[in-house]
This record gives C-alpha cells, structure tokens and sequence, in this order.
C-alpha cells in the first residue's frame, strides 16, 4: 500500500529521542567504551576550571612569599593541564573508534532496513524519497557522529558555566561575554540549516551527476558510448548537473561563512571589552594579582571554550541535513508499515484464483495510463501466458500481481479477497519470480541462487536442485569452484554471459518450494533456441506439480509466442487493454490479432 509522505513530530523533542536512541545504541554495542567515554568528556569540562583556579593560588602563593603553597598549586595547575592534554587524545581516540564501529556497521544496516522495508517499487520512484535516500546512503558515520557531537556540546556547556561562573567571581560584568559568546552560536546554527536544506534541494541533480558518471565509468553502458561516440556528450550532461548541484550548495556555505564572520567579530569585540576593563581594574588596584590572572586564563579559556563549542555546533548542525533526511524515511517507512500492518494473511493455498476488475495503472510522473480497464480471471493451478507486442502493458501487469504497485482504479482479488488488503511481506513470501530485469548478484553462485528463498540460503540441496530445475547443471560444471565460485570481475571472479546470467535467475526464481504466485517475464529472452525449449518444458511441469500442490498461478511472460503454446490461458495485450484470450487452438480459430502475430512469427523463424 501506497505511503502518503510523512509528518514528522517537530520541535527538538525527535531530535532529544533520536539522539537518545543513538546513544543507546553505542551502549548495548560497547558499554564499557562508551561509559569511558561520557567519563572523559565530564572530567574534561571540569578540569578546565580546576585549572585555571590552580593557576590562581600559585600566583597569589607567590605574592604573599608562601614557596610550599606555591610548589604545591604550581604543581597542581602543572598536572591538570597535562590531564587535559590527555584526555583530549584519548577522547579523540576513542570517539573515532566508536563512530567508526557503529556508524559503519550498525547504523549503515539500520538505514538499509528501512530502504529495503519499502515493499512496493512506486516508493523508490518518488522524488521525495530518493532525494532523502540520497542524503543518507552513506549517512550512518554522519549520524553516530553527531550523536557524540551533542554530547561534546553538552560538556562545552559545563564548561561554559564552570568559566561564567568564575569570571563572576572577579566581577559580575564579565558575565556579559555569555551574550557575545552565544552570538556567534546562533549565527552558526542559522547558516548550518541553510546548509543542510540546500542539500537536500540539490540531492536530485547530485543523484543525477552520479548515475552520468557511473554510466561512463562502468562496463554496462561503456560500449554504447564508446561505439556512438557520446563520451563527450555524457561528461557535458554530468557536469551540468554537478554545476548545478554544487551551486546551490556553495551559495547556501557562502552564505553560512558570512554569518560565522558576523558573529565571531560581535564576540572578539566583547572580548576585547572585557580585557580592556581587567586592565582598568588591576590598574587601579581592586583585587588580588591572583585574580586578575584567574580572569584573564579563564577568558583566555573562554574563547577557546567558544571556538570549540561553535565547531562542534558546526559539526553538529551540519549533519542535521542527514539527521532530518533519515527521520523524514523513518517516518516515510512506518507509515507505509502501518498502513500494511493490519492486512490480512496470505492463504496457504489457492483455490478459486486471482481476478482482475477493471484494473487501471498509470506509472508515477507519467500521465498515459499503462493498464486500462483490464478485466479477466486466472483459475487457479492454471499456466497463464502473457503475450503482445512491446510496450502493451505486460510487464506493468506483472508488477500489480507482484504487488510492487497499487492499481490507480479497479481491483486485484486473490481468492476473493482485496490484494491491496493482503500483507505485502506475506505475499512476496509466496512469490517466486525471474523478471525480464533480473539481478546480477556479484556474490558466490551458490548464494546467488539461494537468495530466491533466504531461509535456505545455505541449503546446498536445495541450491543444486534449484539448479536443475533451470537447466544450468553444465553452466555450474564449467564454474572453477562450483556453487562457491565468486561471480563478477570487480571481485576478481567469474564474469558471466548474459545467457548464463539468466539461468541463474532462473534457478534462483526455482528455490521457493510453494509460491501462489509464479512469474516468469521473458525468461528465455537471452537463452538460445535448445536451451530455451528445455527450460520451458522444465517450467512447465514444474507448474503443474505446483499447482498440484498449492493452486499456484503461473504467469509467462513472452514475445515468443512459441513458446507459450500449451498455456491453459492466453492473454493477449495490446496499447494496455485485453484484446483476446483464450487457448492456443480458440485464438488461432478466432483468426484475431493473435493468430496474426503467431502467423508472422511462424514464417519469420520457418524463414530463418
């Protein structure tokens, strides 16, 4: 079922909760480093104080001639400032060690659950979504690391008010550098958010940048290129596309530098103020020597607190863009979930069949319907073969048996009940299929196959047996570690043919041992003639012991029209309407559009 586009909570309330979130996530995956590390970042903040208050009693100690009281605060501002040190190194340390480990890990397979967990295909063609998948594809590090961010900001701020707090003690008018300080704070933040808007606006030309660059960079699309020339075309396209991504996004960072500018000018001003008026104050002799070098270390250390905590709001701001691309898929996902939570269970076994009512579809972006009106029924345990020419709604009609789409109008009833009802997960369950853009898995063969029935992805058995049902024995033989041979040239393995490619699919399609639904789209589309009459003869008994079985629907799609001769029903489409249908002997006697486009087929490979 369809999800409408989210409203995510506002306010800081989902930020407070994901943050949380996150940083339970770092415990559960390292206690002990992440109990370390909240340690370290406490002393820290403390210790800075400590500090400057050590500092303090050492040059009050000298002036009042008190040489042990002075060793011994020397000594103590000497150690807490090598503390410092540090724990500055070892927080470093630790916090890349622990972004690295969940960021990478848990976080990347997190974000990955949620695109997956989009059942349906027509979320993975909506602008809105693809742009947020953009920003967060490789968003994981970016978000553990804001997580440790806010908890830096959140030491920056003890530290903050442990040095307000002293400065107060030397006069209440220094406290006015917390107004110059928080300035340039604001300013940051407002040009950080402009940052991470103008990135997502610009993510759709930045995906589009990509795929140019992969389409003149890999092998798929390199030969095409290279034989029409079109490299220089290609590389003009990509960078148009790049200009435009990186205009938006470079105006949006001038635009936060000039506000980092502003405010940092605002607080060296009140800096300077304050300095000038401790000078004023040790001039005319108000406080001790000690005091006066507690202010200015501590305002020393304040605009080096400032700096720090500005950066670390930087860093923290500039990952809001990911933060707030991830909650808006979250969201995006668990309303697609929850709209398909309270569907009803697949049956285990069909018995009356799947019926199409008036079936309208049309592709998201486009305006000319693919489907309309459609209207037949597939008896179930039955072989239905889907045939036209190209570009009449074949493979679009695959897709709503799949569920991979909503109809726009009109009703898909499995056994009488609403397929849109049905719990999408459960139905793909229940399906198995080799679709005409089937999947080059550049994994191990054996695994490649498996992934047709995950639960027994490591069934070696059921593997080979996959294996023969597709007839690819010989193409596995030839393989130089059988089901263990590493598939692609990128990974230094086997590259196949394209034929080859789609046997696996083929096997991969056979692993699932009682789908309602089998889907076979062009699937001899790459295969030669011998090969491609063995695979249906295989297919097709294969058919009728599932149907035996569990009343599984067979659905074949094929320009072929050969092939699809001993269907129990041919449908035949044409501008996406259901023109004829019927057995191969009622079309021919018709003498309709099949039987013509049969009759043409037939002299084409009589001629051949």
């Amino acid at each position: 079922m369809t999800a409408t586009a989210p409203t995510v909570p506002g306010g800081w309330s989902r930020y407070l909760r994901l943050w949380l979130e996150l940083l339970g996530l770092c415990r559960r995956a390292y206690p002990g480093r992440t109990a370390g590390l909240l340690a370290i970042k406490l002393v820290s903040s403390v210790n800075v104080a400590a500090t400057a208050l050590a500092l303090q009693a050492t040059v009050d100690a000298i002036v009042h001639g008190d040489v042990t009281a002075a060793a011994a605060a020397g000594v103590a501002a000497a150690v807490t400032y090598a503390l410092s040190a540090y724990l500055l190194t070892l927080d470093f340390t630790l916090m890349i060690l622990m972004v690295d480990s969940v960021g990478a890990l848990d976080m990347t397979r997190r974000i990955n659950d949620e695109i997956v967990g989009l059942d349906a295909l027509d979320h993975l063609e909506r602008t809105e979504v693809l742009d947020r998948i953009t920003v967060v594809q490789a968003g994981g590090w970016s978000l553990v690391y804001g997580t440790w961010t806010v908890v830096d900001v959140v030491a920056g701020a003890i530290r903050l008010g442990l040095t307000l707090l002293l400065l107060g003690t030397v006069s209440p008018w220094l406290l006015l550098l917390l107004v110059f300080a928080a300035l340039p704070l604001w300013l940051d933040r407002r040009g950080q958010h402009a940052v991470a808007k103008a990135e997502t606006d610009t993510a759709e030309a930045f995906r589009l940048q990509r795929h140019l660059f992969n389409l003149a960079t890999e092998a798929a699309g390199g030969k095409e290129i290279r034989v029409s020339a079109a490299g220089d075309a290609v590389t003009e396209l990509q960078t148009g596309a790049w200009d435009e991504a990186v205009r938006g996004r470079t105006r949006a960072r001038l635009r936060a530098a000039g506000y980092k500018v502003v405010g940092w000018v605002l607080f060296t001003a009140g800096f300077a103020g304050g300095l000038v008026m401790l000078l004023d104050r040790a001039a005319r002799g108000q406080g001790s020597v000690g005091d006066v070098v507690l202010a200015i270390t501590v305002a020393v250390t304040l605009r080096d607190s400032i700096q720090m905590t500005v950066a670390r709001v930087s860093r923290t701001a500039s990952s809001a863009g990911v933060v707030d691309a991830y909650l808006w898929l979250r969201a995006y996902a668990a309303r697609a979930r929850d709209a398909d939570a309270d569907g009803l269970p697949t049956p285990a076994v069909l018995r009356e069949g799947i019926t199409l009512e008036g079936v309208r579809f049309t592709y998201p972006g486009t305006d000319r319907a693919t489907l309309d009106g459609l209207n037949c029924h597939l008896p179930a345990g039955s072989v239905v073969a889907v045939v036209g020419e190209y570009g009449s709604g074949k493979t679009s009609l695959v897709k709503l048996l799949c569920k991979f789409y909503q109809p726009d109008a009109g009703t898909i009833r499995v056994d009488g009940v609403d397929l849109a009802r049905l719990v999408t997960a459960d139905w793909h369950a229940r399906t198995s299929a080799a679709f005409q853009d089937f999947g080059r898995f550049q994994i191990r063969f054996g695994q490649t196959v498996g992934l047709g029935d995950v639960q027994r992805l490591d069934d070696r058995e059921a593997v080979r047996e996959a294996i023969r049902a597709a007839d690819a024995d010989a193409l596995v033989q030839r393989l130089p570690e059988g089901l263990d041979t590493q598939l692609g040239r990128r990974f230094d393995g086997v590259d196949l043919s394209e034929g080859q490619w789609q046997k696996t699919a083929l096997a991969r399609a056979s692993m699932r041992r009682t789908p309602l639904l089998l889907v076979l789209d062009e699937p001899t589309a790459s295969l030669d003639a011998p090969s491609e009459h063995a695979i249906f003869e295989r297919y097709m008994a294969r058919a009728r012991e599932l149907s035996a079985r569990t009343g599984t629907v067979t659905v074949v799609v094929s320009h072929r029209f050969s092939t699809v001769t001993d269907a129990d029903l041919i449908l035949v489409l044409h501008a996406g309407r259901i023109v004829e249908s019927g057995t191969h002997d009622e079309l021919l006697a018709i003498g309709g559009r099949y039987a013509q486009l049969y009759g043409i087929q037939a002299e084409a490979y009589a001629a051949g």
